[in-house]
């Protein structure tokens, strides 16, 4: 059996409490051995919570509790600062999302990982979701054929909702050209669960067409109000493909997948059956998720929960998002096991916070498409 992997979770934000630490004390094959804070405080309160080491010294913690990765989770602001720092202390990363907020940042953090042979994931979870990723499965089995255009409507913001549209053509795909919108709009007052008030405010939205090497498009919608707004409860993801096509429908969590291929004798779609198989026929935890397509050739697709573990008591009942989390981790960790690349990476994280940029940059001139790539001093728009 082999030894686990020495995890430090750098930083203290919201998700090293909610997300990484809770993960890491179920995950298998890891060890949560330290946690690092700014402040002793802060330190303190996170070390306390799991039952690690605290520090506020990097190069003791690397002494004294010897981690083979970092776990970056730090403000918003901090991510490129912190996650320097800790490839500078020679630490495997997994980053948070953006890579950095400036591509200058981003390419400083990749040039010090390859100068130390160190590898960078970016937690990137969007994609990694249990229905993403069997759709993914669907379309690399050839079912659908080629994916001519894909589409996000507001299932995630920013970098998230790129790497979902991108995700359905294949992350080697290199985007060219980019074209975007972005509008301000007065909006009737709601109820903001995120920010816990009642009062009038603007909504932004942001558009973009993606114009890739090979011919094909990647279309983009956001509004930052779709995270917390009874005024836009709509989730949609979308892919065109020769022989077939994928809806996500949603009204907030409640989404519903709609795959077809045509039917024998071409004059109706045929849709596709997606089943969560789940631990026990009356629930438990997510084993597997089952695409019944009606092909002959390939009647079933089946997508494994990577995180499963079949004896009883040992797999907690995570929910989708957790479970992607989960996958990143699980990533970089079989990435230094191996000695391989990340299933993602520091380059795929840095080109969709470029095509965010690109779409506020294209909208600032007037629309005029942008060429890629863009300079790495851009700034955040």
């Amino acid at each position: 059996m082999e030894d686990p992997i020495r995890v430090a979770i750098i930083g203290t934000g919201k998700r090293s409490y909610r997300l990484y630490g809770r993960l890491l004390q179920h995950l298998h094959g890891v060890q949560l051995v330290a946690v690092w804070g700014r402040s002793t405080e802060s330190a303190r309160s996170l070390s306390e919570t799991f039952h690690v080491p605290w520090y506020t010294d990097l190069d003791v913690l690397k002494r004294e509790t010897a981690p083979h990765l970092g776990i970056v989770s730090v403000g918003y602001n901090a991510n490129g600062e912190v996650g320097l720092m800790a490839v500078e202390h020679g630490l495997h990363v997994l980053l948070e999302t953006p890579i950095a907020h400036k591509l200058s940042e981003a390419d400083a953090i990749i040039a010090a990982a390859q100068q130390r042979n160190l590898k960078i994931e970016v937690a990137e979870q969007f994609h990694r979701r249990p229905l993403e990723q069997l759709k993914l499965a669907l379309i690399a089995s050839g079912l659908f054929g080629r994916v001519h255009t894909s589409f996000n409507d507001f299932a995630g913001h920013g970098y998230h909702g790129v790497s979902v549209m991108r995700s359905y053509l294949g992350f080697d795909a290199k985007p060219i050209k980019v074209t975007g919108v972005v509008r301000n709009y007065s909006v009737e007052a709601y109820f903001s669960r995120i920010n816990n008030d009642f009062v009038p405010r603007d909504e932004i939205q942001e558009h973009g067409i993606i114009d890739f090497d090979d011919g094909r498009l990647g279309i983009f919608h956001w509004t930052n109000i779709g995270y917390d707004s009874p005024l836009r409860w709509w989730r949609s993801s979308r892919f065109l493909a020769e022989k077939g096509m994928g809806l996500t429908v949603g009204v907030g969590l409640e989404v519903q997948e709609r795959l077809s291929r045509l039917a024998p004798g071409g004059e109706a779609p045929h849709f596709m059956r997606i089943e969560r198989r789940w631990q026990r026929v009356d629930g438990g935890a997510l084993e597997a998720m089952i695409a019944h397509t009606g092909v002959p050739e390939l009647p079933m697709v089946r997508w494994e929960n990577p995180c499963f573990r079949p004896e009883v008591g040992l797999m907690p009942q995570w929910h989708d998002d957790e479970i992607g989390v989960a996958g990143c981790i699980l990533s970089l960790v079989e990435a230094v096991r191996n000695d391989t690349e990340p299933s993602y990476g520091a380059q795929q994280g840095r080109l969709d916070q470029e095509l965010i940029l690109a779409i506020r940059q294209s909208s600032a001139q007037g629309g005029v498409p942008i060429t890629l790539p863009l300079d790495p001093a851009q700034q955040t728009l």
